[in-house]
């Protein structure tokens, strides 16, 4: 979630003052996409894929990051949907978009669903360890205040107001890279297609469950009385963990078939 920049938190580029949260967000999609370049040198698939994968996926998920945080942060009118500039972009709208966005581009180029999401995952998790450190500069998806007074030191924790928070954002900025790394390995020993995206999934939902936990109430997109981020990662491992179950079922049979 991204509210308003805190003041000093832009450079001027060309006479322009340019948000260091946006500039975070565009260097991890850029890096996201010459990752995805990297695996289809390193697995053989057309490179054409990544730059296609992204004018579809990358539309989608802005537009998705739009909507979800407008529907579940409310707004006073329509047209304050449109206004980004003024902040509120949330990461599983980006996710949820992201990911109709790649179901498109699949179905017009004629590729694998889950071929495409395999190289997508990685990706995914590279572009959100980047985009994430523009919550830092932005002053937003900080955590709870700490008790201990050891905890109240850079970058365990930062200044928010003047008040320490837990940094949730460097956390999970940390646990991404992780995911990428696990992901690469993955994506470079296993041959059945899917595999990679149950891993994100479960990895990723595990994550996110774990720190919305610890994320300051105020940061929180709620639905009702529950965290909805907090929800839909449960639901994101409860899915990946069905999938990957149904993925290892499937390969299994096939080898008994053969024998």
């Amino acid at each position: 979630m991204n509210k308003m920049l805190l003041n000093g938190q832009t450079f001027s580029l060309f006479g322009l003052q340019v948000s260091w949260y946006g500039t975070m967000i565009a260097i991890g999609m850029i890096a996201g996409i010459l990752c995805a370049y990297y695996i289809c040198r390193k697995k053989n698939i057309d490179t054409s894929m990544p730059i296609n994968l992204a004018l579809y996926a990358l539309p989608f998920a802005i537009v998705g990051a739009r909507i979800y945080y407008c529907a579940l942060n409310g707004v006073s009118s329509f047209w304050q949907i449109f206004e980004v500039w003024n902040g509120g972009l949330a990461i599983y709208g980006g996710v949820i978009g992201g990911f109709l966005g790649v179901l498109l581009c699949c179905k017009i180029h004629k590729y694998s669903i889950l071929q495409a999401c395999d190289l997508c995952a990685p990706c995914l998790f590279l572009g959100q360890a980047i985009g994430r450190l523009g919550c830092y500069f932005a002053g937003c998806c900080y955590g709870i205040e700490p008790t201990a007074d050891f905890l109240k030191v850079f970058p365990i924790s930062v200044q928010i107001g003047g008040v320490w928070h837990l940094a949730t954002f460097f956390y999970e900025s940390f646990f991404d890279l992780l995911g990428v790394f696990t992901l690469l390995l993955l994506i470079v020993r296993v041959k059945n297609h899917g595999i990679v995206t149950s891993g994100y999934f479960i990895f990723y939902g595990t994550i996110r469950a774990i720190l919305e936990q610890y994320r300051d109430p105020a940061e929180c997109l709620m639905l009702g009385s529950f965290r909805a981020s907090q929800l839909l990662s449960v639901l994101l491992v409860i899915v990946g963990t069905i999938l990957l179950i149904a993925i290892l079922a499937k390969a299994h049979k096939k080898e008994i078939v053969n024998v």
